[in-house]
């Protein structure tokens, strides 16, 4: 097997080969099984698009940009929903499980594929370390465990999740469903719920529901259109798993069937779940009803006197939390291999276990978390704050790659030289560029705000040179694979 990407120029001679044949075969994507189903990718697809940012983030947010805030969940949903169909179009041209490396390998060359992938990673490191910190806060919650340290409660929720995912994909594959299982189920609860307390004007904590809450508590821009804006960068945070679905198509049987499904379906989960959600939110109690420091779904139920309404949510949360974490340990295995296998990630990120799967990029993911359980014996109390902002940065950072690749591609296709699939993005390029400027306006935006977020973008700099340098160790050992691969290749054809 070659350890490289292999061009169509080393097989054939047709550009304009259909897309059911494209010029490229990943190294990477050998050894998987085929063991996620449609059932699992809907899910993940589903899970992908709700997290804590809805479960437990949306009461701050009301409280800051007022019933404002479902304007920024739709805007986000849409430019999220586009990310996901640029992803999309690329997966039905070639399925991966290197998913956007693999593509900006393609056509950005090692350079953009090391950018892409090391910014992800980023993404889920800091992001898995948020998820156990938020695991271990959200477990003292209940009084037998309130006496355990947060950073061994931490330590449990990583053994727990790493466990899974290194046994098969088939396990990682159950655990998501049922987590998405839950998240819906939940949703779909409460919103039977808040649609009854709406149409029958049943009293919610001494408030009637109905538009009044809106229109005699400022409108809908209580606080004025600035907040509503500033809380946009955290609302993106909340769709930060979108692009799962699109590795895990790496996976699949028949991704050209499945994939299209489910990442259409999106589109509707985000109108109804976030932005129904919180126009619901909006009508029940007033936006000054809600505060950061709890679900705003327990806010609402708490004062129509739901038992146990706290505890519930509490473990509705607790699973968005643990689902994040499962994701991150899951998608950065398998973009480490694809990175090792061209020599831009440290060789044993490539390796595989009997179960065929990618343990050495998920360990490497694992570490990192262990370092948040040290941070979460430092400093309990800032952990969630300070990794946050980072994972902002590589999700922003891996969005962007992924709508350079579908620019690129459309690009090509415009040359002759790739046939796009019938999945395309629609009004491409114009929604390419429309998001990347979105996505740089999020970046103005956390400039603006005050605090970690802009002490994050002031990392910039810092984050540019470790690529920068990172790039500068590892650029001989890619070219040492590479010219491995054309040996193997050349040692072929003779044969």
């Amino acid at each position: 097997m070659s350890d490289r990407t292999l061009t169509a120029a080393d097989t054939a001679t047709d550009v304009s080969a259909p897309a059911t044949a494209p010029a490229h075969v990943d190294a990477g994507d050998a050894g998987y099984s085929k063991d996620l189903k449609s059932r699992h990718i809907n899910m993940i697809a589903i899970g992908g698009a709700i997290g804590t940012g809805l479960f437990l983030g949306a009461g701050g947010r009301l409280a800051s940009a007022g019933p404002s805030l479902f304007i920024a969940y739709a805007v986000c949903g849409i430019f999220a929903f586009f990310v996901v169909r640029a992803l999309g179009e690329l997966v039905l041209y070639r399925p991966s499980s290197g998913a956007f490396v693999s593509y900006a390998r393609e056509f950005m060359g090692e350079k953009g594929a090391f950018a892409a992938g090391w910014l992800y990673f980023l993404n889920w490191a800091t992001t898995g370390i948020a998820d156990i910190t938020a695991v271990a806060t959200y477990t003292h919650y209940w009084g037998m465990f309130s006496d355990i340290p947060q950073w061994v409660l931490a330590l449990i929720a990583l053994a727990v999740v790493l466990t899974v995912n290194l046994i098969s994909v088939k396990y990682f594959g159950e655990m998501e469903f049922w987590f998405a299982i839950i998240k819906v189920g939940a949703l779909v609860v409460f919103m039977f719920i808040g649609i009854f307390l709406l149409v029958s004007q049943h009293d919610v904590g001494g408030t009637t529901p109905g538009l009044h809450n809106v229109l005699d508590h400022g409108g809908i821009f209580p606080v004025g259109v600035m907040p509503m804006l500033m809380v946009i960068q955290g609302v993106v945070f909340a769709y930060a798993s979108v692009e799962l679905c699109g590795v895990a198509a790496g996976e699949t049987k028949n991704p050209e069937k499945i994939m299209p499904k489910a990442i259409n379906s999106i589109m509707w989960r985000v109108g109804l779940f976030y932005v129904g959600s919180v126009v619901l939110l909006a009508l029940l109690l007033p936006y000054n009803a809600f505060t950061g420091g709890e679900s705003p779904f327990v806010t609402v139920l708490s004062k129509i006197g739901v038992p146990y309404a706290a505890g519930v949510m509490n473990l509705v949360v607790l699973t968005a939390a643990l689902s994040s974490l499962n994701s991150g340990l899951y998608s950065t295995g398998r973009i480490l291999r694809s990175m090792a296998m061209s020599g831009s990630a440290p060789k044993f990120t490539g390796r595989m276990n009997k179960g065929q799967v990618p343990y050495g990029g998920i360990l490497l993911t694992a570490f990192f978390c262990v370092l948040g359980v040290a941070l979460n014996f430092v400093v309990p109390d800032n952990a969630f704050e300070i990794v946050l902002n980072f994972a902002a940065i590589g999700i922003i950072g891996t969005w962007g790659m992924i709508m350079l690749c579908s620019l690129l591609f459309w690009r090509r296709s415009k040359e002759g030289r790739v046939t796009r699939p019938s999945y395309k993005l629609p009004f491409a390029p114009y929604t390419q560029i429309v998001t990347l400027v979105f996505l740089a306006g999020v970046l103005v935006l956390m400039a603006a705000d005050k605090g970690a977020s802009r002490d994050t973008i002031l990392c910039l700099p810092l984050i540019a040179a470790a690529l920068v340098g990172g790039w500068f160790v590892v650029r001989g050992r890619v070219e040492r694979t590479r010219r491995e691969a054309e040996l193997q290749r050349a040692g072929g054809s003779e044969d």
